[in-house]
């Protein structure tokens, strides 16, 4: 298995650990990935022992806070997005596109494993709400994009079969077109998840244009060299909940620092794995206004 296909595999596990898929639905989405049952049973038994070893004893997850209760962060002044393509570099690439009033600066947007859907284009148009034109790419475009797979689970697996140079020459042909709609204005990527995942592949990849980056949760690539990205002040967001991603955290900030890059790295408590999608199950409330009020400081100063 690649690394992002072995992270994919694990994120399934640990659902179903977490009580959020059931046994037999786990197994069907890893056999989606390649993944037969005696490998699948393994990997849902180490995701168990490393969350009952790893998980802070004085800490037990908040219940999230209901999305009609509690409204996502930056939904007051959300811009409505629009379906776009442009050429990409093994054919046509999709996205949706929120058009800040008065832009400050230009966003590319990369979404969870589950592919372009409501709630990534939800973000853009938040991002476009306080100032900041975005596009949330749909890196499943050469299958046809998102909205062709039926099954979700489907989607997630076909992004797992997806080579990662594809994803970079993918996400360096949206960052062209973000520049194209934002000339003279400063770029930045947002990622969630697999999306955080690959802004930091993005950064070690050594994209010059980027004046900031916010993985959110992201895993971070073995042995990663920031060195190329030096332009880039990066705010790393984890939940202290979500050992997982967020043992990454020192080794993110140590090749950060010898690449000599901008950063903040910040672990909210109590929050856990996707805490900032307010479509989800684990949604934390607290942690997520937190993030972006975060996000927007870093945006302020750096774009």
């Amino acid at each position: 298995m690649t690394p992002l296909q072995r992270y994919i595999a694990e994120e399934i596990a640990t659902d179903h650990v977490d009580g959020l898929l059931s046994r037999r639905e786990a197994l069907r989405r890893l056999a989606l990935l390649g993944v037969g049952t005696a490998a699948a049973s393994a990997l849902i038994t180490a995701c168990a022992t490393d969350k009952t070893t790893t998980e802070p004893a004085s800490s037990a997850p908040s219940s999230p806070a209901p999305t009609s209760a509690v409204p996502a962060p930056g939904m007051a002044s959300a811009v409505a997005t629009t379906p776009i393509t442009w050429p990409g570099p093994n054919g046509q690439l999709q996205g949706s596109w929120a058009q800040a009033a008065n832009p400050r600066g230009a966003v590319l947007v990369i979404h969870e494993n589950k592919g372009l859907n409501d709630w990534v284009r939800s973000v853009a148009g938040r991002l476009a709400g306080i100032g900041y034109s975005a596009l949330a790419i749909d890196l499943l475009s050469e299958e046809g994009g998102t909205g062709t797979f039926t099954d979700p689970a489907a989607a997630t697996a076909a992004l797992g079969n997806i080579a990662p140079d594809r994803f970079i020459a993918d996400l360096r042909s949206g960052l062209d077109e973000v520049a194209r709609r934002s000339p003279g204005q400063k770029l930045a990527a947002v990622g969630f998840c697999f999306g955080g995942g690959l802004v930091w592949r993005l950064l070690a990849s050594g994209e010059p244009r980027l004046a900031a980056a916010v993985p959110f949760y992201g895993p971070l690539p073995d042995n990663p060299d920031f060195s190329g990205s030096k332009n880039a002040a990066v705010l790393g967001l984890y939940g202290a909940l979500d050992q997982r991603v967020t043992s990454s955290e020192p080794a993110a900030k140590a090749a950060l620092d010898q690449a000599g890059v901008v950063n903040e790295l910040v672990v909210e408590p109590d929050a856990d794995h996707a805490f900032f999608n307010d479509s989800g199950p684990r949604y934390n409330a607290v942690a997520a206004a937190d993030a972006w009020t975060r996000l927007q400081d870093w945006f302020a100063r750096n774009l």
